[in-house]
């Protein structure tokens, strides 16, 4: 399909999926679908929210800030409290969403878009760490500490203390720093999926305390957390995070399939039998690629890789019907335990069982953001 074809279906579906999702039911998360339960305050929707801003940035449609607007002020109480919300959980996938609130605060100024971003802050003041500093992944996953997490709570820490706070940015890099320190794998220079600070968890290794393997849609996040945090944060902060960030598209680019441009499940074991080339975490690598390059921080060479990237995810997996765009070979889920459920190991055979699904919006929304990036070339 050509460019221009391309990108007129894509917001076209953008268009359907606007139309056809409210607060209480989005056409886009498959998990939530297949259980029959309502929508909730989660990253899953974060990551729609904050690709529908910015194509509202980069087109000056309205619809786009009008839809994020109405869907969070579904959540958001006048007082700051969030329905659905529960701060004693203690999990970081719960403080994505809450990244859209300074935009939304800055253009409306309604002050309970403020009282919701203090009550996440609080959140993650209370949030228990390793004891390196690392905040926990969650609750049920004591003293570790996973790359997703990352993406999860770092983007909006940061904005809080660029919009709210005293712009201390340590805390933030500090916890960069301890992943890169003690999850990069000095051979290839990827990172692995988890790693628990007391060696206890049943599949880590219990003289480094890291998971087995690596696994693209964790390393996708954390690519796209660091990005996102070299935008956020100010120059005279970003030296080693640009090193950090630079390091890993240099060292993932030798995975990359010569022919798409796109990474497998496992990123290092193309040969595998059962591996395959993932649409999400290719798409977030696409992202990061291209943002890096826009923001000057990497070689112009690497945004022409993420556009390969892009190109290869549409003209391979993605395909255009009456009924809108259907994106395959998204991996639903993958996760580390908890201790009740040892069949998530982090094993080969583990990230090869997991169910893989077209149009979920793990895959959906990275190549949402990914082709707003597209927009900005």
């Amino acid at each position: 399909m050509a460019e221009n074809a391309t990108y007129a279906a894509l917001d076209q579906y953008i268009q359907r999926l606007i139309r056809e999702s409210s607060p209480d039911h989005t056409i886009w998360n498959v998990e939530k679908l297949r259980r029959g339960e309502s929508t909730n305050w989660n990253y899953i929707d974060g990551c729609m929210m904050t690709a529908l801003l910015s194509l509202h940035q980069i087109t000056g449609e309205q619809k786009y800030f009008d839809f994020v607007e109405s869907f969070i002020d579904a959540f958001v109480e006048e007082d700051g409290t969030i329905r659905t919300y529960s701060p004693e959980k203690h999990t970081l996938d719960d403080i994505n969403e809450g990244r859209v609130l300074f935009e939304l605060y800055e253009a409306t100024g309604k002050e309970k878009y403020r009282k919701a971003a203090e009550l996440l802050h609080s959140a993650l003041e209370d949030q228990p760490r390793t004891v390196e500093g690392s905040w926990w992944h969650k609750d049920i996953y004591p003293n570790q500490v996973w790359l997703d997490g990352i993406y999860m709570a770092q983007p909006f820490a940061a904005l809080y203390q660029k919009h709210v706070g005293t712009g201390d940015y340590s805390d933030i890099l500090k916890q960069v720093a301890i992943v890169r320190d003690r999850m990069r794998d000095a051979r290839t220079g990827l990172y692995y999926h988890g790693y628990d600070a007391s060696r206890e968890a049943f599949w880590c290794d219990k003289e480094t305390g890291l998971s087995q393997n690596f696994w693209l849609r964790a390393i996708g996040w954390f690519s796209v957390a660091l990005v996102d945090l070299l935008e956020i944060l100010p120059d005279t902060e970003t030296g080693k995070l640009r090193e950090i960030f630079s390091r890993l598209m240099s060292d993932i680019l030798a995975f990359a399939d010569p022919e798409t441009g796109m990474y497998y499940q496992l990123v290092n074991l193309p040969k595998e039998p059962g591996n395959y080339l993932e649409t999400s975490g290719s798409s977030m690598i696409a992202y990061a690629m291209l943002k890096g390059a826009r923001l000057k921080v990497l070689d112009a060479s690497f945004g022409e890789q993420g556009r390969k990237t892009f190109e290869g995810i549409v003209r391979t997996n993605l395909s255009f019907t009456d009924e809108g765009l259907n994106l395959d070979h998204i991996c639903l889920v993958a996760g580390l335990g908890p201790e009740n459920n040892r069949r998530r190991d982090g094993s080969i055979a583990y990230y090869l069982s997991e169910p893989v699904v077209q149009n979920d919006a793990k895959g959906v929304a990275p190549l949402l953001m990914c082709y707003t990036e597209m927009k900005r070339r």
